[in-house]
């Protein structure tokens, strides 16, 4: 009995070191040095996000890390915690992490503090099919990326710092399903290559420096995203986009230069979800063909010269439409907004509309968030409007000639954002507005003591009789 005593611990220990020693096994020796040369490279790790990266240990079982044909690595995920910079990992990407000769898909989220160039070592990769780096700080230009033909499924380096063009070799990535370069310094033109990735469904290359015109997209027929807004393209609407109607559900050529009349053919996208023209210098009327839109959700044509008359739409319900800044006389919200069964934004500022605020009965208003109807002259007082709403966020009606006692005025529990500036409104500011994060209700005929707020002057300057701090000290009576 005492012998087996003995010798208990000592099969024991046998026992854990045989169970390390196949549990090492299971990794293979490139894949863990070149994770642990990936580990190496990163210089803060604060939540600890490769904790588990330890040497001698199945690398399999690792953090981020999967493995799927004769234990070797076949992806790497690892997401950091957006809005949380103390969460963010830094670092760098070796050129030892090519020694994943295995990897399949590499999915590095929300690391904003990773640096340096495009990684070299990807170029090296003889499996890679999907590259997402989103939203980190690699910088630099995008190499020639040929080594990755006919084989790159995806790749996805948005909201990052690159900058120059991109490489025209670009079009030689013929299994391209996704590429989003999106959010980054990119600048040159958008290269003719493109338009040979027939695979494509998404191209997001919206928030960038890009310019020169829309190249030829027709034969990109399998297209479910284009997004080129936020950069300086020029040119007309190309025809060559008609093509696309039947897949395309998103379409975003907004805050570009782009010029001439909105097209009749984008009319025949009837899968549109969201079309975005806003901040172009477009002209002329809008075509009679998008009552055909009956699918569109998000409708953008503002900050643009388009005139009248604006077509009747068919939709079933708009989720979010702005009309503001063109050349517009509306008369009066459009009945087929007032009937949709769901809208969270409408923003009809500056389109020429003359009604009373009480004449605007919306079937709906549960979902609203956003209502900007600034610089019309709508007349009358918001608060039956106001009153109906259960998630309004913000709501602008600056410039417009409403009268009303503000004292009575129904303020959401929900409401951020109130500018009710350059019109009539009378009475008292209510104590309510204490609670806003923005407040404008200068130039309207207010009066009395203010109540304890965080607001500047500005928000109150021209009202005769307002007083109170931020303002002058109200007068005592004798």
């Amino acid at each position: 009995m005492k012998k087996w005593q003995t010798l208990l611990p000592l099969l024991l220990l046998l026992v854990l070191a045989l169970s390390a020693t196949a549990s090492a096994a299971g990794c293979h020796p490139d894949d863990e040095a070149g994770l642990l040369a990936l580990k190496s490279a990163v210089t803060a790790d604060p939540t600890g996000l490769l904790s588990s990266w330890k040497p001698g240990t199945d690398c399999c079982t690792w953090n981020g890390v999967s493995c799927r044909e004769a234990s070797r690595v076949t992806e790497l995920s690892i997401y950091g915690k957006p809005g949380d910079p103390t969460s963010y990992l830094s670092g760098t990407i070796p050129p030892s992490f090519s020694r994943l000769r295995k990897l399949v898909g590499l999915y590095l989220q929300d690391l904003k503090n990773l640096t340096g160039p495009f990684p070299a070592a990807l170029l090296r990769l003889p499996d890679i099919k999907y590259v997402y780096i989103r939203n980190a700080s690699l910088s630099g230009t995008i190499p020639d990326l040929s080594p990755l033909a006919a084989k790159l499924g995806a790749l996805g380096l948005a909201g990052n710092r690159f900058s120059g063009p991109i490489p025209e070799s670009v079009g030689k990535l013929t299994q391209l399903s996704q590429l989003e370069l999106a959010r980054n310094r990119l600048s040159g033109g958008i290269p003719p290559s493109v338009g040979r990735l027939s695979n494509l469904t998404t191209l997001a290359l919206d928030h960038n420096e890009l310019s020169g015109v829309v190249p030829n997209l027709s034969g990109l027929t399998g297209l479910y995203t284009l997004q080129l807004s936020h950069n300086q393209l020029v040119g007309e609407i190309p025809r060559s986009l008609a093509p696309l109607a039947p897949q395309l559900r998103f379409l975003e050529l907004g805050h570009n230069r782009l010029t001439g009349r909105i097209p009749d053919f984008l009319g025949n996208f009837s899968a549109l979800d969201t079309l975005d023209l806003s901040g172009n210098l477009l002209t002329g009327t809008v075509p009679a063909t998008f009552r055909y839109l009956t699918k569109i959700f998000n409708l953008d044509l503002s900050g643009n010269a388009l005139v009248d008359p604006f077509p009747e739409m068919a939709v079933k319900g708009i989720e979010s439409l702005d009309l503001s800044h063109n050349r517009f006389h509306l008369g009066k919200i459009p009945r087929w907004v007032s009937t949709s069964p769901i809208i969270y934004s409408l923003k009809l500022a500056g389109c020429g509309i003359k009604m009373r605020m009480e004449d605007f009965k919306p079937a709906e208003t549960y979902f609203y968030d956003y209502i900007d109807l600034s610089d019309n002259e709508i007349t009358g007082s918001p608060a039956a409007l106001l009153n109906r709403t259960q998630f309004l966020v913000s709501f602008r009606a600056a410039g417009n000639k409403l009268r009303f006692d503000m004292a009575g005025l129904p303020l959401p529990e929900t409401l951020q954002d109130l500018d009710l500036s350059r019109n009539m409104v009378y009475g008292k500011v209510p104590a309510a507005v204490a609670g806003l994060k923005t407040l404008d209700v200068s130039y309207n005929r207010l009066c009395g003591q203010l109540p304890k707020t965080q607001f500047s002057a500005s928000a109150f300057a021209g009202n005769a009789c307002l007083c109170g701090t931020p303002l002058a000290p109200c007068q005592r009576r004798s």
